[in-house]
């Protein structure tokens, strides 16, 4: 018999694989599509290629090397910027999901700022998440991701902590510094919950050696929310 642990697992994985399937079901013949990063996403991409598998024709931008290596495995045809500008449709995962504004808190998979060029070059920015990620208030259940200069990073570290949060650099398995795809570090920034997040996000882009933050202000477009009575969509209001 499962545990009590293994059972919400599995009714996790479900959920996730019941909200990829739902976004996976948006992406169009001809279609540009940002491919994101993370558990949820990453069903998205393997619905996707059983999608491709069958016929369906689109051209792929992905927002980590871990996706891209997924996607190209599953025979989708990836393009980059220099080719395609413009993205009709990205689809990713989140962190943490305020109600009402849909603003978000990304990067627990330290892919936040190529997931943030992506979802800026899209015309579409659909969010696949569960229910466990709707939050009244972003910062109540996560840090915030805060990517960083190698460089200076102990001061980079020193001026967010200024802001009001307390800081812990991410680490890896080997307990050595988790480096992005860029070649960043990440610092966890914890600001405990927000009244007003657009304002913490706008006072990290001032501090010199944050190079992005996982604050997703003003750019979604809609949220696809895997629930216990299956999947609801979400636009701002």
């Amino acid at each position: 018999m499962a545990s009590g642990n293994g059972v919400m697992t599995d009714q996790a994985d479900r959920q996730k694989q019941a909200v990829a399937v739902a976004a996976a079901a948006l992406v169009e013949n001809g279609m540009v599509v940002g491919l994101g990063t993370g558990s949820t996403a990453a069903y998205m991409i393997e619905v996707l290629g059983q999608r491709w598998a069958e016929g369906l024709r689109f051209v792929g931008i992905p927002t980590s090397e871990r996706s891209a290596e997924q996607a190209r495995a599953l025979g989708i045809e990836l393009v980059t910027f220099a080719t395609h500008p413009v993205i009709d449709l990205a689809i990713d995962g989140a962190d943490e999901v305020e109600r009402g504004t849909l603003d978000l808190i990304k990067g627990l998979g330290g892919a936040l700022f190529r997931e943030k060029i992506v979802a800026a070059a899209a015309k579409r920015f659909v969010v696949v998440a569960d229910a466990s990620k709707l939050v009244d208030h972003l910062g109540t259940r996560t840090a915030v991701p805060v990517e960083v200069t190698p460089f200076g990073w102990e001061r980079t570290a020193y001026q967010i902590e200024a802001l009001g949060a307390t800081t812990v650099p991410r680490r890896d398995r080997t307990g050595s510094f988790f480096v992005t795809d860029g070649g960043n570090y990440i610092l966890d920034s914890n600001f405990g919950v927000m009244d007003d997040p657009p304002r913490v996000a706008r006072e990290l882009r001032e501090v010199v050696g944050v190079v992005e933050s996982g604050f997703f202000i003003g750019r979604t477009s809609e949220v696809l929310i895997a629930g216990a009575d299956g999947v609801t969509r979400m636009v701002r209001s």
